[in-house]
């Protein structure tokens, strides 16, 4: 729920560029310090900041821009940091078999959210006045904070291994839904302890850097389509109003809804397609190591990637075309429709290389996600810039085979992945095996 409270805050776009910088900054803290020290009391913290700047939000005098740019700023330091966070839990209770579903699912809120804001937010200022904006978004986000804290039990495993480990009052819901057989921590051995990293060190890795650039292309022309909806389609098809305008955003949201939950099937079953393979090959049972995690030479990075190359090409093509259907103005239907399936293949686009990478991390899920989200919104925030010029310049049509033409000119970044993967997984766990020996 939390999740799509995101993209009602995106209403206000007026001041959207100032808070983008702690849409960075916030998610790398918050993200890293989860890796360390548990999700559950960084979730609470973070809808508890969310709730206390909506409030002031709704009560600040028209005349103090300064304390609403200082609120703004501390309302994107509480929720930007959520994504980041509920990476990390899927990481820690899903399995590399069920990751990709599990994920997909998750990615409904931080993409339906964008698209329902401007419909509720509209709705709300029209009826209500701005001010209702920040009311609603204090409402549920204290609601989700208070379900947080009664039903939302730690995960992360360096603290409660399998779930089966009895932490600290803070880290256990005080309404514990799901009842299991608790085991004190000389009956079960907590995992070791890991000591903090620095989360930019992620970025040293090729592959997942590879990962990030690729993943944030795709992003940031996704967004480039979203930011441009309400100037294109106002000026193609002038007998839109503000209202109608808005609801022409539930087309592409709804699409990042069906491919979501799709990408997700699939990503499971392209997994255990390539588990058989794997077996059939090495033997039962001999892809998992001790730990749970696959082996360095299991192809991860083919499971995850392979299906979603072909995606890829669709999404260019459907892209270019959509950009052309504006410039032509046709029929309001057919960019409509183009928006729809657009928003379902990005989704089956980004949210593989999203899963590959907490694969390729275990353990600093967050923190991978985190820098994930640097990566992705310096290069929206570029494309958001750009896109106004670029479109008054060259038109829709050119824009967008400009745009998606850089996405095929980058898939070489996909195989070099694929290929390469394997080895720089190997180098990874070495390198962890010899900070154990010489920190244990």
């Amino acid at each position: 729920m939390y999740m799509v409270l995101q993209g009602l805050c995106r209403f206000l776009r007026n001041y959207r560029c100032l808070c983008n910088t702690h849409l960075l900054s916030a998610p790398m803290f918050f993200g890293s310090f989860a890796d360390f020290h548990g999700r559950r009391p960084v979730f609470v913290l973070c809808l508890f900041v969310l709730c206390l700047s909506c409030i002031g939000l709704a009560l600040v005098p028209t005349n103090a821009y300064w304390l609403l740019m200082v609120l703004r700023c501390l309302q994107a330091t509480g929720s930007a940091s959520t994504i980041a966070l509920g990476a990390g839990v899927i990481g820690d209770i899903a399995t590399p078999a069920e990751r990709g579903g599990f994920f997909g699912f998750y990615s409904l809120g931080p993409m339906l959210g964008p698209a329902l804001g401007p419909v509720i937010g509209g709705a709300l200022s029209d009826g209500l006045g701005w001010r209702s904006i920040f009311w609603f978004l204090c409402i549920a986000t204290g609601l989700a904070c208070i379900v947080m804290l009664l039903f939302v039990p730690e995960t992360l495993r360096q603290i409660v291994g399998d779930g089966s480990i009895v932490p600290s009052p803070i880290y256990r819901p005080w309404i514990p839904v799901i009842r299991r057989h608790y085991k004190i921590a000389s009956e079960y051995p907590k995992p070791p302890k890991r000591k903090f990293r620095n989360p930019l060190l992620l970025f040293k890795n090729l592959d997942i850097a590879m990962l990030l650039l690729f993943n944030a292309i795709v992003y940031s022309v996704f967004y480039a389509v979203t930011a441009s909806i309400s100037s294109l389609f106002a000026v193609v098809y002038p007998f839109l109003n503000d209202t109608t305008i808005g609801l022409c955003y539930l087309a592409i949201g709804f699409g990042t809804v069906v491919g979501s939950t799709g990408t997700g099937k699939v990503l499971d079953w392209d997994f255990q397609r390539m588990k058989k393979a794997y077996i059939q090959t090495h033997g039962s049972n001999s892809m998992r190591t001790e730990s749970g995690d696959v082996k360095d030479d299991f192809p991860i990075e083919k499971a995850r990637l392979l299906s979603m190359s072909y995606s890829t090409l669709v999404l260019v093509a459907c892209g270019m075309g959509y950009g052309w259907c504006l410039q032509k103005k046709a029929h309001i239907a057919a960019p409509l429709v183009l928006q729809f399936i657009i928003g379902a293949l990005s989704m089956s686009v980004m949210n593989p290389m999203q899963t590959l990478i907490l694969d390729l991390v275990p353990g600093q899920g967050s923190s991978v996600t985190a820098c994930n989200n640097i990566v992705r919104c310096l290069l929206g925030a570029v494309a958001v810039s750009v896109i106004d010029l670029i479109l008054n310049s060259l038109g829709p049509g050119f824009t967008y085979v400009l745009l998606n033409g850089i996405i095929i000119i980058s898939m070489p970044l996909l195989y070099l992945v694929m290929k390469l993967g394997p080895r720089f997984r190997r180098k990874r766990r070495e390198a962890d095996v010899q900070t154990l020996v010489a920190y244990p």
